[in-house]
């Protein structure tokens, strides 16, 4: 079933791009961290950021997952992992390889349906912590990421799952954000994966991959080039068919949340699940506006973020604070 979200724009905020882009301007907070470097079984590495201080070890865990060239400067993370820690939970984010700001030793990347890396991070954990509860946050690519996670690993130790503003239909969002206006974040993002990939390649001159990469002007044609060969894909087509999350929606058993706005501007209605085609673990709740990662509420001078009350609700209802960890 698909609920009708409660968030509701304030009137400065209902157009999509405002919520989209003034989001990462307006939102200040910031939240102190360490970092810790996870080495990985094929010899790279990921680097985890955990809020600080680092409080007892019995504190329920929150593993975060970035969108696309995201980090844990990222607002929405920033936001979230303040809140997140402020209440009770002990949230840690995980970079894709190459996200934290040194490139990753092996040619081989991140994209929206690789699990290998996060599944050995939560393996791991709860290896370390067996008894403390632990959920997921993924955010846009992140979270595409995360429902195949999901759908891969039924038996995964999460208590529950929250997917933001996913890209579920890989195809049309790429189709979308290479129209209009939408164009505008294609090149934002475009420009800093051709910087980090120019360093990645620089390191790996005999890998037999075109070099010419600033000569691509759409994500599609980046699939296509890059992400799809180098990670065993024919095509971008087959990447975007594999590795898309709507299909996979039925094979989850884990209580998820997903939160999407209908005016998204790197999407389309296709990333939209068919009611019926939604298993009992899945709440979906779709609002109106929002944005991209934005849903702003309040005034421009004091804006807050629906996102950081919708959230720690969720997370009550299957990670609840005892009173010793609030």
């Amino acid at each position: 079933m698909i609920h009708p979200s409660r968030f509701q724009p304030s009137w400065w905020a209902r157009h999509a791009h405002l919520q989209t882009i003034l989001a990462r301007y307006l939102h200040r907070t910031r939240q102190p961290y360490r970092n810790e470097r996870l080495e990985l079984p094929d010899g790279d590495f990921v680097d985890l950021s955990w809020a600080t201080p680092l409080q007892d070890e019995s504190r329920p865990l929150v593993v975060l997952f970035h969108g696309l060239e995201g980090s844990v400067q990222s607002h929405y993370v920033q936001g979230m992992m303040a809140v997140l820690h402020s209440t009770g939970w002990q949230p840690v984010l995980m970079h894709f390889r190459g996200c934290s700001g040194e490139p990753n030793r092996l040619l081989r990347a991140y994209h929206s349906g690789e699990t290998e890396d996060p599944a050995f991070l939560i393996n791991t954990l709860r290896q370390r912590f067996p008894d403390r509860p632990m959920a997921a946050i993924g955010y846009s690519l992140g979270g595409n990421m995360l429902v195949n996670y999901l759908a891969r690993y039924r038996n995964n130790p999460l208590s529950t799952a929250i997917v933001i503003s996913a890209p579920l239909q890989l195809a049309a969002c790429a189709d979308r954000i290479n129209r209009g206006t939408s164009r505008i974040y294609q090149r934002y993002l475009l420009n800093r994966m051709k910087q980090n990939w120019q360093r990645k390649l620089a390191r790996h001159p005999a890998a037999g991959i075109r070099n010419d990469i600033y000569a691509i002007h759409s994500l599609r044609e980046f699939d296509h080039c890059l992400t799809a060969p180098l990670h065993g894909f024919t095509d971008a087509d087959e990447y975007y068919r594999r590795c898309s999350g709507l299909p996979r929606l039925p094979d989850i058993v884990t209580p998820t949340l997903i939160l999407h706005a209908a005016d998204d501007p790197f999407m389309t209605d296709a990333v939209i699940p068919e009611a019926d085609a939604l298993p009992p673990a899945i709440t979906y709740e779709l609002s109106r506006h929002g944005g991209h990662v934005g849903f702003m509420q309040g005034p421009p001078w004091r804006p807050r973020y629906w996102l950081e009350q919708r959230v720690p609700a969720w997370l009550q209802l299957y990670l609840p604070l005892t009173q010793e960890t609030e």
